[in-house]
């Protein structure tokens, strides 16, 4: 293998010279971005996330503010940071997010989860649903901002919208982070409710199988698809129809999923096919724009029929917990690339269902992660580099962390890509 690839790269040298230079994004950044909900507030026990949270590598965790200091312990034990949701109690929300600040534990705040399923009461007054008014959930989520960004110690900390936003009934804003000047809605003008807006863009969808492109499909900015994505939020609700931000605002949207996933029973393909698409699922959302993108859920729930966990109920990790871990373990970064460089790359070949992302490490190491969400079969397609490679490394998280292949000098790499990674790291 290797004396053919030497050999194609020095026949193929002009193809090369149409390659494009991609600006790469730091590993670091991408590795903050994984998230996953746990159910501490719920009084899990929250010792077994210590080795989970270890082994897969992701750094943000979704959950409740109560038991908090369990919470603090899963920060010094594993470096986690925590965005906590609020049942508007808002002043109970704020103590607890200025007690993880303090704690060095907090990521971020956010609003009331999911209102059409879970009605809040905010200052007496009901609110969500499918039928009552949402104008107290629209008043909890403008104090919750206002009280984050008044307060000392939690000014500098982003705030996540409403989720499920979509499904107000009365047209008071929850389709924007500030109502802009002219809205003629039911919130005053220049309401600001968030710093991010927060979809809860199911990858499994209304689809009911298991198709092509589903995690860059549900991670598509401005499609209105079967998935509750940022346009059906954000763009025109998709219970009342109430118009929010144009396509070309919705592409630039700072924007996070607090939850996203995949039944390894219910959905198609059992759990070797939630690990391809979850994986997939991390990687699709950062290269379309999501700051952070957090799976429902770490382990399935006791006591329930969803088996959507990365580990099981006995805590034994799904394959979904070992592609993860690959995926974490080959990027993994000690430190964070400051400005980082561009790498001449093009795809030939490249069809629909493969998509890439270039990362470059602090140690200036490129990683080219590539992936199919094809659901069937496979694509052949030729990685052409600029400038040859002194050095390449070839992953494939489906096989763990360890590299398939070790080349040097290389310009062209042919590569077979079905429904998952597979990374290139690259020395010059």
């Amino acid at each position: 293998m290797h004396r053919v690839l030497l050999a194609i790269a020095m026949i193929l040298p002009l193809l090369a010279t149409d390659a494009l230079a991609r600006q790469a994004q730091p590993a670091s950044l991408f590795l903050s971005s994984l998230g996953v909900n746990t159910h501490n507030d719920q009084g899990y026990n929250a010792s077994p996330y210590v080795a989970m949270l270890r082994y897969t590598g992701i750094r943000a965790v979704r959950d409740g503010g109560r038991n908090l200091l369990n919470l603090i312990r899963l920060h010094q034990q594993t470096g986690a940071l925590f965005n906590i949701y609020t049942g508007c109690d808002v002043r109970r929300t704020l103590d607890a997010a200025r007690a993880l600040a303090h704690a060095n534990a907090l990521l971020s705040v956010e609003g009331p989860n999911e209102p059409n399923n879970f009605p809040i009461s905010f200052n007496g007054q009901k609110g969500g649903g499918n039928a009552g008014s949402w104008l107290p959930v629209a008043n909890c989520q403008a104090a919750l901002y206002a009280g984050v960004k008044r307060d000392a110690t939690l000014k500098n900390y982003p705030v996540f919208h409403v989720s499920e936003g979509g499904a107000e009934v009365d047209n008071v804003g929850m389709q924007f982070l500030a109502v802009p000047q002219g809205a003629n809605i039911k919130v005053a003008d220049g309401t600001k409710f968030a710093d991010y807006a927060n979809p809860h863009n199911f990858v499994s969808g209304h689809v009911g199988d298991y198709i092509d492109n589903m995690p860059w499909s549900a991670a598509d900015p401005i499609l209105n698809g079967p998935w509750d994505g940022l346009y059906a939020e954000y763009g025109r609700t998709w219970r009342g129809g109430f118009l929010g931000y144009s396509q070309a605002e919705l592409q630039t949207l700072p924007r996070v999923t607090t939850e996203t996933g995949w039944d390894s029973r219910s959905d198609k393909g059992g759990e070797t096919v939630q690990a391809k698409i979850l994986s997939n699922v991390y990687l699709a959302q950062f290269a379309r724009g999501w700051r952070y993108t957090f799976i429902y859920q770490l382990v399935d729930a006791e006591g329930s029929v969803d088996n959507d966990g990365l580990y099981r109920k006995d805590h034994s990790p799904k394959p979904a917990a070992d592609y993860i871990h690959a995926l974490t373990t080959i990027l993994a970064d000690k430190g964070a690339i400051g400005t980082p460089g561009s790498l001449d790359y093009r795809i030939a070949n490249q069809p629909g269902t493969v998509h890439d992302l270039l990362l470059q490490k602090a140690n200036g190491t490129f990683a080219l992660v590539i992936w199919g969400e094809q659901a069937r079969g496979s694509n052949n397609i030729t990685v052409q580099l600029g400038v040859k490679a002194a050095t390449v490394r070839i992953y494939d998280i489906s096989r763990g962390a360890d590299p398939q292949q070790q080349l040097s000098n290389v310009q062209s790499l042919p590569l077979t890509i079905s429904d998952h990674a597979v990374i290139i790291e690259m020395s010059r």
